[in-house]
């Protein structure tokens, strides 16, 4: 079976992936508009009506913009904790608020939705509740962790069980330190419940790096205090140090914000 990822968009002013087969499919958080949405799936053959859940890592509105308008409007189910979909109809970026798609799913508790099976876990951030997702479609899987300041042995059990990783490496720690934001919002982000630093992500993966692991995207890249170069070479760099080779032992690639990474074909 072929398995179909693509990341819409991936990065502080949103975030929002694809992932399915050629006749269904999931996304992984929707922070971006309705529109665009339907736009880039359109692009790539993919209509809504094929779409069969939404799953939801937090109720920051970079990762639910679009979610009452998917779950309301077209009828999709809207999957999260009942933390976070708490959080998400108190979110002042929701006009479309949840009602009838409204599914709750639990941390750690397996779910069928026709091949996939889906595992929510914990992951430290400062939304209402927060969550990566392990997602094994056949023999394919997929982790999912967007948004989370350091990694647990929880997190990192997913990240090494993973294929196919999608993994923050949000900001440069030089960036950070010498750019514009204020102090309190500086040690928001590289504390322990914000994000993930291009050196921290790359220094995990280079002492737990697996050969059951095919791609590696790095994603929620800052738009201030990063740029995908930058965290490409951090990574490249420290996994070269272990001796692994990006593009014979393993595929890297950084996610773009506002530009979808074109559809990844997995046979």
């Amino acid at each position: 079976m072929k398995v179909r990822f693509m990341s819409l968009a991936s990065g502080s002013s949103g975030n929002c992936y694809f992932l399915g087969t050629d006749t269904y499919g999931i996304l992984v958080d929707a922070g971006i508009g309705i529109r665009t949405i339907k736009k880039i799936l359109k692009e790539f053959g993919i209509g809504l009506n094929i779409i069969r859940a939404v799953f939801v890592t937090h109720d920051h509105a970079d990762h639910i913009k679009a979610v009452g308008h998917l779950g309301e409007k077209f009828g999709i189910p809207v999957y999260a904790t009942q933390e976070v979909h708490a959080g998400i109809n108190k979110s002042y970026c929701m006009t479309e608020k949840l009602s009838t798609s409204v599914r709750y799913l639990r941390k750690e508790e397996t779910m069928q939705l026709d091949d996939i099976e889906v595992t929510a876990f914990e992951v430290p951030h400062d939304g209402t509740d927060n969550v990566g997702y392990c997602i094994r479609i056949k023999d394919k899987i997929f982790s999912f962790l967007t948004d989370l300041g350091h990694i647990t042995p929880v997190a990192a059990h997913y990240i090494c069980k993973a294929n196919y990783l999608i993994l923050e490496a949000n900001y440069d720690e030089e960036m950070l330190k010498m750019g514009p934001y204020p102090r309190y919002l500086k040690e928001r982000i590289a504390g322990p419940n914000g994000h993930m630093s291009n050196r921290d992500t790359a220094a995990f993966l280079a002492e737990h790096i697996h050969s059951g692991l095919k791609y590696i995207w790095l994603c929620h890249l800052s738009k201030d205090n990063n740029h995908p170069e930058l965290a490409y070479k951090t990574v490249e760099f420290s996994l070269r140090s272990k001796g692994i080779v990006v593009g014979k032992d393993v595929q890297l690639i950084a996610l773009k914000r506002n530009t979808p990474s074109g559809m990844y074909v997995l046979e």
